[in-house]
Parts: structure tokens; sequence; C-alpha cells
């Protein structure tokens, strides 16, 4: 018996799931029951993501996904923990177009900002009720 025929095939389950990158993105969200909310998705796959928001989804329901670089698509609720939830999406989600769309926002703080050096201000350090003259050891500026 050789090794290919003693090891069994990858159930289906395994087929189904794709492999999840990693992205810390925000998104947002709509159903009926809830309207239209900002979501923060922890991870990516090519069918589905996962994250968390601020209100706790049913399994089952039917969620209208905006991703950023994507045109609004639907997806179905997979699982839910609390807040945390799965979504597998109808259409495929293309994750280096979330990138780019993710990464068109982020601009760098010299392109947008003049920074200049500034001189120090210069005050004067007088204060009110301390004399300008010199005055004797012990008396720290008062008046006799």
């Amino acid at each position: 018996m050789s090794y290919s025929e003693a090891t069994p095939a990858s159930t289906p389950q395994e087929e189904k799931r794709q492999p999840r990158q990693s992205r810390l993105v925000k998104a947002a969200l709509g159903c009926e029951r809830l309207g239209r909310f900002d979501v923060t998705l922890r991870n990516v796959s090519l069918t589905g993501i996962g994250g968390q928001g601020p209100h706790m989804l049913h399994i089952g329901e039917r969620i209208s996904v905006f991703l950023p670089g994507h045109q609004p698509m639907l997806g179905t609720v997979r699982w839910v923990a609390g807040t945390r939830f799965g979504i597998q999406t109808d259409r495929e989600i293309e994750t280096l177009r979330l990138r780019a769309a993710h990464d068109d926002q982020i601009v760098p703080a010299d392109s947008r900002l003049d920074f200049q050096i500034m001189p120090p201000p210069q005050i004067d350090p007088w204060r009110p009720g301390l004399t300008r003259a010199v005055s004797l050891p012990g008396h720290f500026g008062r008046k006799r």
C-alpha cells in the first residue's frame, strides 16, 4: 500500500475553507434589523470576512458588506461569538484591491503639513509681586 492510498483524501469541509489573511481593516455592514454600521475586520479570505462590530449578529442573517475598494456585496453570517462574527460573501473578495484601497487612505505626515522649527518664545520672566532689584539673602525678592 502506497502512502497516498494510506492517507485519506481531504474532507469536503477542509476543501471549502479558504486560507485566511490577517488584516486590520475598517468596513461597514448593513441589514434591515440594524441599519448600516461600522465594523473592524481582523481577517479576510477569498469568500469571507471575520471581524468585530458594535452589534450581535444572528447566524444565517443576510448582510450587505461594504469593503474598501469593492462594490457592495451580500453575505451570510456563518458564526457569531458575542460581537465577533464570520461572514461568507456571495462574491469573491480581491484582497489586493482591499490592501490598495486601504493604503491609499494613508498619507505621510510630511506631505500634508509644513513643519518649521520655531525659536523659543522670548518672554519676560518677571512676575507680579517680585522686585527686579537684588534682594538680601533670605528675602527672595520681597520689599522691606
